[in-house]
């Protein structure tokens, strides 16, 4: 993500926005669940390993939010607030407490979810991502009260945010720059927060979104306001090929497009699925949400296509981008589910496989002995953190792992 933000332990964070072919192909002999004897082989104890690293990160950040690490020395850098990837630190302790029952990981993991707070009232469309991801597993398997009503809040106030004029919630001023702007990292999170936000919107201009957000499809103004949001999303980006991830807002209605993210960017896909796969599970069987999951399946989830992405396209001889395969690989869980559910079952067959796949070549080619997820490329464009530990890749690795071992299922966030 290439967003300016809080000041990090020793750098400024408003510059922080394995390379051989990775192909996937086969079938998958298992199709009955996701957690068997083969894959919880491996599965399992990387699981494991990546928990324990949790504990060794809690213990060196203390207070503040792990951003990224270091490959050599495993030293991260870290912010006060947790910036717009505070919500998977949050969710990496949940993990941590659910998977041990330890009630001093989950007295930790309550502590986390609620040091979110203070973003319910910023402007940005990145509260999807903090305040869905941080609050999920919470609210969920969790049963943190206190994580439910906080998740409440955030869905109410992310719904104030909706702007029927541009059919979205903008990705606003929190980080500087353009405040009208449709961004691919501005959709995941946020369309499962819209679709179970209560019915009105918690400050602002409320009425005015509860009115431009209202569906005579059934949807209710939450649910409506999600799938505007994400189509608007999906139209703009899927305009152009390759997607482009990055639209300003200009006169008229009319957007323009941005140079940067420039297309190519390896989380444009990962991102775009990722809410797609949640539109179609929550606001229901949907055209244009089934066109863009095939096309954007067909970019990245296609049988020849690398597991491990470049960190940007075009660039062979740079840097590859772990995160996204992870958002790739939990992506592709979720619409397996999907396709599964519909009654198509060699296409459950064929997604479950390339998130196996995915999920089974970061295990073996890009784990840490530590337990870290490591190669993941901040910003190749600025050289920022391109071949290190991001804190999203351990959070979406461990999601990933737990569906396969049967800790969680695909749409338990």
């Amino acid at each position: 993500m290439h967003t300016p933000s809080e000041t990090v332990s020793g750098i400024d964070s408003d510059m922080v926005g394995g390379t051989g072919p990775e192909t996937a192909g086969g079938t998958d002999p298992e199709t009955a669940g996701w957690s068997d004897p083969a894959t919880s082989g491996w599965a399992g104890p990387a699981l494991a390993s990546l928990l324990e690293r949790v504990s060794v990160t809690a213990d060196e950040v203390g207070p503040r939010f792990p951003l990224y690490a270091d490959r050599d020395s495993g030293s991260w850098k870290s912010t006060s607030r947790g910036s717009w990837t505070g919500g998977f630190w949050a969710g990496l302790l949940w993990w941590r407490a659910l998977s041990s029952g330890d009630p001093a990981h989950r007295a930790a993991a309550s502590d986390g979810t609620q040091r979110l707070r203070y973003w319910i009232r910023q402007d940005t469309a990145t509260r999807g991502l903090v305040l869905w991801y941080g609050t999920a597993l919470a609210a969920g398997p969790g049963g943190d009260v206190a994580a439910d009503r906080l998740r409440a809040e955030a869905a109410r106030a992310c719904l104030a945010a909706y702007e029927g004029e541009w059919g979205l919630v903008p990705w606003g001023d929190a980080f500087g720059g353009p405040r009208l702007l449709a961004r691919a990292d501005g959709v995941p999170g946020l369309v499962p927060l819209l679709a179970c936000a209560p019915d009105g919107g918690d400050g602002g201009s409320s009425e005015g979104s509860r009115s431009s957000a209202s569906s005579g499809d059934g949807r209710g103004s939450g649910r409506a306001a999600a799938y505007g949001h994400l189509t608007r999303h999906l139209d703009l980006c899927l305009s152009e090929d390759p997607p482009r991830p990055a639209w300003q807002a200009r006169p008229h209605g009319t957007w323009a497009a941005c140079a940067e993210p420039a297309p190519g960017w390896s989380r444009t896909a990962a991102w775009l699925l990722l809410g797609t796969a949640d539109g179609l599970h929550r606001l229901g069987d949907d055209d244009r949400l089934r066109e863009a999951a095939g096309r954007l399946a067909a970019l990245r989830l296609a049988p020849g296509a690398r597991l491990v992405p470049p960190a940007q396209d075009g660039c062979p001889l740079g840097p590859v981008d772990t995160s996204a395969a992870a958002i790739e690989a939990v992506a592709a869980l979720k619409l397996a589910t999907l396709a599964r559910a519909a009654g198509d079952g060699p296409e459950g067959d064929r997604l479950a496989t390339r998130g196996r796949l995915i999920l089974r070549r970061l295990t073996e080619a890009h784990q840490s002995a530590s337990g870290a997820l490591l190669d993941g490329c901040y910003d190749a464009g600025r050289g920022l953190a391109t071949h290190h530990e991001l804190i999203w890749g351990d959070f979406f690795l461990a999601w990933g792992l737990a569906i396969l071992t049967g800790l969680t299922e695909p749409f338990t966030m």
